[in-house]
């Protein structure tokens, strides 16, 4: 035990740096927290160890009770206000009156187009004019995750990403969260690995992999809301 809690250490301290480095070659960071068990950590090391970061949180309108309660957990643990980014009103009205209030089962267009509204464009309204964000994304997640790179440019949205928890296993993540009593979604202990909007988000069963619960009813391979691109960004210039 006492070994895996240095290596958790030497690991974490290797992230602070990475986060410290980002702040230090591209001045304005901002970390989009998902508010999963990856996010636990970031918060934990960022709100105590790099608070030049801004963090945010995007409020769907379609999110677990669950995930609300986590939100006021982490501001009274931290004593700090977690900044909300919510979907355009007039561009939300238009696509439930259209598309109807459960509409993106019925298409993967109508599913994206959801995603893009309630997700995508908040996303982009609160990374405006910033030089880097953060992301907690992990090579064991997914195939197309398991390209990802540290630092990489992200075309798609005009700045750099940084994503310093690559190479942290599911189970370092929670002995992070554990040894240091953190909170966390308590959907997580009702086998829901990864947590995304109530009604595109299932627990998984024995077997299935860790993502299997988001958009179970498509494809494996569009499986992505569109923050993460399905193909391989281009990496950083050393």
């Amino acid at each position: 035990m006492g070994e895996l809690l240095n290596r958790i250490e030497q690991k974490a301290e290797a992230v602070r740096t990475a986060l410290a480095e980002a702040v230090g070659a591209h001045h304005s960071v901002i970390y989009a927290n998902s508010l999963g068990a990856e996010a636990m950590v970031l918060t934990d090391i960022i709100w105590t160890q790099v608070p030049q970061i801004e963090i945010f949180s995007i409020d769907t309108g379609r999110l677990h009770q669950e995930t609300y309660d986590l939100m006021e957990k982490l501001q009274w643990r931290y004593r700090r206000t977690l900044r909300l980014v919510h979907p355009d009103a007039t561009a939300l009205a238009k696509l439930t009156a259209e598309r109807g209030v459960n509409g993106f089962y019925h298409s993967l267009d109508a599913r994206l187009e959801c995603c893009q509204i309630r997700k995508i464009e908040p996303f982009k309204r609160a990374i405006a004019g910033f030089g880097a964000w953060v992301t907690g994304v992990r090579r064991e997640q997914s195939a197309a995750r398991a390209l990802a790179q540290p630092i990489e440019w992200d075309a798609q949205h005009g700045l750099y990403k940084v994503s310093p928890l690559l190479d942290w296993s599911e189970a370092e993540i929670w002995q992070y969260i554990r040894t240091r009593k953190l909170p966390y979604n308590v959907l997580h202990d009702r086998q829901f690995p990864s947590i995304g909007c109530e009604p595109c988000t299932r627990a998984i069963q024995p077997g299935e992999s860790r993502r299997a619960g988001r958009w179970w009813w498509e494809q494996t391979d569009s499986r992505e809301c569109g923050l993460h691109p399905r193909a391989r960004p281009v990496a950083a210039e050393a």
